[in-house]
């Protein structure tokens, strides 16, 4: 009986733990929502557009002038119908047709009742003959600073009576030819000039300037006839070219003679006899020495005005009593002797001391960048008493 209860009482505390022990706590209500997944993003596959050929666009012909140019001004229209757009025709001056800076390429048909044409400072390439078809009366024609290149020989049979033609500042390669007997004055500087075609002077007899300044000539471009006919030129202007020599030819009655920055190593000793007239000579910037100046080749009595800057000469040439301005700077001279440069009269020096129109008329003296220090020289000062100004 008491097995019974015992075996009893085992099997309830087995029971009663084995409830406890499978008794499993609630799980607690989430406070928010667990955040979904977001699905995977599947790139699109690329479609390829289909791709059509461009048309072919025929070539265009290449513009008939260059466009970088600004367009040309056209005025209003004038009170004369024969007057260019691209030109200025003003009733104070009738006769006069005014087409500079106006950006034009070609020179306008001229009216005939023209006598001064003006086209400086445009973009014209080339000059010809159609333009001047009704232009007999011109007589003076500007043409600088353009781009010339060219001139017609017949443009110049359509003006006869031309007197002045200024075409410096361009870029013609030889000397036009054709040109009318009847100029005056003719400006070709600042040009590709290596070329004078025989006879290009020939009978100008009226010419009195001729501007080669800026160009490419050279000994064997001036032949010894080249200016025999310029009976009456009194400017010749050949500076900064190539010469290595005197030009000969050059007419006697030539007033100013003008040879800068050029090559010139050498004077003939006699090159200016028969120059009555010679005032000015320039030869600044060329390769003279001594040995290349003869001393007394500059003693002429018509020269005022003499420059032998930047040369290689170490001592003065001797010059006439009348030269007024003298320039030798820049050279290699060492010494100046007062006396031995005194262009003194017949009588010596007592006669200039006691006759003041005896007195050698120089005012001006450039001796700096030489190898002089001062003071002047004192036989200087007592020759050259009409001084004003010496650079040392």
């Amino acid at each position: 009986m008491k097995a019974g209860v015992g075996l009893l009482s085992a099997l309830a505390l087995f029971l009663l733990m084995g409830a406890v022990f499978t008794q499993r706590p609630r799980p607690k209500k989430p406070s928010r929502r667990p955040a979904t997944t977001k699905k995977p993003v599947v790139a699109k596959p690329v479609v390829p557009k289909p791709v059509f050929p461009k048309p072919v666009v025929p070539a265009q012909p290449e513009p008939q002038e260059p466009t970088d140019f600004p367009p040309p001004i056209l005025g209003p229209p004038s009170m004369y119908a024969d007057c260019p757009r691209e030109c200025l025709c003003s009733p104070s001056y009738p006769n006069s047709l005014n087409c500079e800076n106006r950006n034009i390429r070609v020179v306008p048909v001229i009216p005939g009742r023209t006598h001064y044409l003006y086209l400086q400072n445009n973009y014209i390439s080339e000059v010809k003959a159609e333009s001047f078809v009704n232009a007999s009366e011109v007589r003076w024609i500007n043409l600088a600073n353009n781009r010339i290149h060219r001139i017609d020989k017949q443009v110049f049979e359509k003006v006869p009576s031309l007197l002045y033609l200024y075409v410096h500042r361009n870029q013609l390669k030889e000397v036009p030819p054709g040109l009318p007997a009847s100029l005056e004055q003719l400006r070709l500087g600042r040009n590709h000039i290596s070329k004078i075609p025989a006879g290009a002077f020939s009978k100008m007899m009226n010419l009195t300037l001729l501007d080669l300044y800026h160009n490419q000539l050279s000994d064997s471009d001036l032949g010894r006839n080249m200016f025999k006919d310029l009976k009456n030129l009194m400017q010749l202007n050949l500076a900064h070219n190539i010469l290595k020599k005197m030009p000969d030819g050059v007419p006697n009655g030539l007033i100013q003679l003008f040879l800068d920055r050029n090559r010139i190593d050498d004077i003939p000793k006699d090159y200016f006899k028969g120059f009555n007239h010679l005032a000015f000579v320039r030869l600044n910037y060329n390769q003279l020495s001594d040995k290349g100046v003869p001393k007394a080749v500059f003693n002429i009595s018509s020269l005022l005005d003499l420059q032998l800057s930047h040369n290689q000469l170490a001592s003065v040439p001797l010059f006439n009593s009348h030269l007024e301005h003298l320039h030798l700077d820049h050279n290699s001279i060492e010494s100046i002797n007062g006396t031995l440069i005194c262009p003194l009269p017949p009588q010596g020096l007592q006669a200039i001391q006691s006759d003041d129109s005896l007195v050698p008329k120089l005012r001006y003296l450039r001796l700096d960048g030489n190898h002089l220090n001062p003071p002047i020289p004192l036989d200087v000062i007592m020759c050259f008493r009409h001084l004003h100004s010496i650079v040392i």
